[in-house]
């Protein structure tokens, strides 16, 4: 299945490839604690759907765009997709769910504890979310997709607020993958050079969209280019959790409705 936007990241796009190894990650980190009924909130192009095929598991699907969901239930049809426009999650009775998956979703959300609030309804007893976002800082740029990112603070007094108990680590990656991080971070500084008036944090998201979406593609095509396909090696087995979020690359979190 084939998506192109560099904010969603596809597997079949060569220069995605770190990107979509990293976002992986945490997918199959959990896909062998996960049985009962499982909702993902975000699903995209379906990047972690393979991992929930299981007699043990019935797996439920939604993201705002229809295109994408009526494609997963063609390639899925054992699975249930819905078009679901996130925060609302009125579709969804109380105490449906054992397991909610939300991968780099929050940072998307204005209403971040209405969210919560919804996952933590829809959640049965004793039921897990299963969390991750960037962690803010190793973030690079201002990202016109992003409503906000956490910092592993922020995000652990938000989510207490909702949830007896937070288990937060960092998802971090070895020497090849902080390697592509900084040199990525280097590049991004040689095209925001250029950005004499720091119009990427005055200006409104919508604006940005369309630059930021041609200069990451490019900058993508660049690291690939730049260090001969090295980055190419780069798959989720590069990837590890580490016990100190402020370590990781993004935040993990996985919480417990009480």
């Amino acid at each position: 299945m084939n998506y192109f936007k560099t904010e969603i990241t596809s597997n079949h796009i060569v220069s995605d490839k770190p990107l979509h190894e990293r976002l992986l990650f945490p997918y199959i980190q959990i896909a062998s604690q996960l049985k009962g009924e499982i909702l993902e909130l975000g699903c995209g192009w379906g990047r972690g759907v393979d991992y929930f095929q299981s007699d043990e598991i019935r797996y439920t699907g939604v993201d705002k765009n229809k295109s994408l969901v009526d494609d997963l239930q063609v390639n899925y049809p054992s699975c249930n997709f819905q078009q679901v426009t996130l925060p609302d999650l009125s579709a969804f009775a109380n105490n449906s769910f054992d397991h909610i998956i939300a991968f780099q979703v929050i940072e998307h959300i204005e209403q971040d504890e209405l969210f919560l609030e919804e996952i933590h309804r829809i959640l049965k007893p004793g039921g897990k979310l299963h969390m991750s976002t960037i962690n803010k800082r190793f973030s690079i740029s201002r990202n016109p997709w992003h409503i906000r990112e956490y910092d592993s603070i922020g995000l652990t007094i938000l989510l207490k607020m909702f949830f007896c108990k937070v288990d937060m680590k960092g998802i971090e990656g070895n020497e090849l993958v902080w390697k592509y991080h900084f040199e990525n971070k280097k590049s991004v500084k040689q095209i925001m050079r250029f950005d004499f008036f720091g119009l990427q944090y005055k200006l409104p998201a919508m604006l940005l969209r369309i630059p930021y979406e041609l200069l990451n593609r490019l900058n993508r095509k660049k690291m690939i280019h730049c260090q001969q396909g090295k980055f190419l090696d780069i798959s989720h087995k590069n990837f590890h959790l580490n016990e100190n979020p402020d370590l990781g690359l993004d935040l993990f979190v996985i919480c417990t409705k009480a």
